[in-house]
């Protein structure tokens, strides 16, 4: 049998690699609190395109590299807009350019920045 976790992204800076973070609950022996426990584990991509803060399904796997012996199965759940860095919109293929939409400024400083999606035109 093996091991089949579900975890979230939480690092996709590396080629054909991303980090999952499993969480887990554990009952104290003694004290019977419960505590949360998590792991992180390095994953291959398995050819999907996968962003920060999507829930995956991981499924353990021969010894791929020295700490990657994990591989995504499916993608449960897509990450939250908001959360989505600029460097990973870039990576879609679908997306040209960040465009800022808004921005505060306070003392010369931009404090918050309101990003969209700019989609490339369709060829004909």
């Amino acid at each position: 049998m093996k091991k089949i976790l579900i975890g979230k992204i939480v690092s996709d800076k590396m080629q054909k690699t991303v980090v999952v973070q499993i969480d887990r609950k554990v009952r104290h022996p003694l004290y019977q609190k419960l505590l949360k426990k998590t792991k992180k584990l390095k994953a291959d991509t398995n050819g999907l395109n996968l962003v920060y803060g999507q829930v995956v399904k991981i499924e353990e796997t021969r010894p791929l590299s020295k700490d990657k012996y994990f591989k995504v199965i499916e993608i449960l759940q897509d990450a939250a807009p908001e959360k989505i860095s600029e460097d990973t919109l870039k990576k879609e293929e679908k997306v040209e350019e960040v465009k800022v939409v808004e921005t505060v400024e306070t003392k010369s400083e931009v404090v918050k920045e309101k990003k969209t999606r700019v989609k490339k035109e369709a060829k004909k």
